[in-house]
Parts: C-alpha cells; structure tokens; sequence
C-alpha cells in the first residue's frame, strides 16, 4: 500500500504562493490517484485537487485557475502550487492515494473522499489578510 506525506505549508499574505508536496512511497506508489483535499475547524473535508494515473487533474471551482496540481517524472512526488491564495483558502491541507488504479480515471472516482485509502498527517496552510 502506497504511503504519502506532505509539506511545504505555511503562513503567507493574500495574493501569494504557496507550493505543497506529497511524497509517495511504496511499490505502487506510481500507479494511483493522488488527491488533495482540506479541512477547516468545523467544516467538513473537501476536495481540492486531484491527478490520474494518465496526468489528467481535475479541480474544485473555487481552486481552477490559481491552483495547479502536478506529478514528476518518478511518479512519487504530486506537487500542488497555490497562486492568488485568498484568506478563505486557509485549511489543513492534506494528501491522499487510491489504491492501484486504471490508467483513466473518471471525475467522480478522483473527487470522492471515498476512493482514497492512504492520507497523510496534514499541513497547515494559514492566509492572512
């Protein structure tokens, strides 16, 4: 089973960058979904970002077009840099793999909590106004 950690939150201003890794390890670890998502105190965890087998990514609407998800060429790092970071973007921010999957995946199996079956520990992403 394919093991992720993340890092690279922090404290930033509005309007800057962040860039957050996760570090997957483990034999399949080149052959899964890998997914973010984020939790506020009080509110439920949400999808953020995620990135199929093929590279296809998908986004929340209200990340599409400042966030951008990536994996490297070894396949064991999914990087997701954060542009134009807005207060409401502060959250824990946390990775998560699907078990080994097809080469395609669909929008709906990416997206739902429920198909990741490894998460990482979290790190905290702070925006300050």
């Amino acid at each position: 089973q394919v093991q992720v950690a993340e890092s690279g939150g922090g404290l930033v201003q509005a309007g800057g960058s962040l860039r957050l890794s996760c570090a997957a390890s483990g034999r399949t670890s080149g052959e899964t979904v890998v997914g973010w998502f984020r939790q506020v105190p009080g509110k439920e965890r949400e999808f953020v970002s995620g990135i199929s087998r093929s590279g296809q990514t998908y986004y929340a609407d209200s990340v599409k077009g400042r966030f951008t998800i990536s994996r490297d060429n070894s396949k064991t790092t999914v990087s997701l840099q954060m542009n134009s970071l807005k207060p409401d973007d502060s959250a824990v921010y946390y990775c998560a793999s699907t078990p080994r999957t097809a080469f395609f995946a669909t929008r709906d199996y990416v997206t739902s909590q429920t198909s990741y079956v490894t998460w990482g520990q979290g790190t905290q992403v702070t925006v300050s106004s």
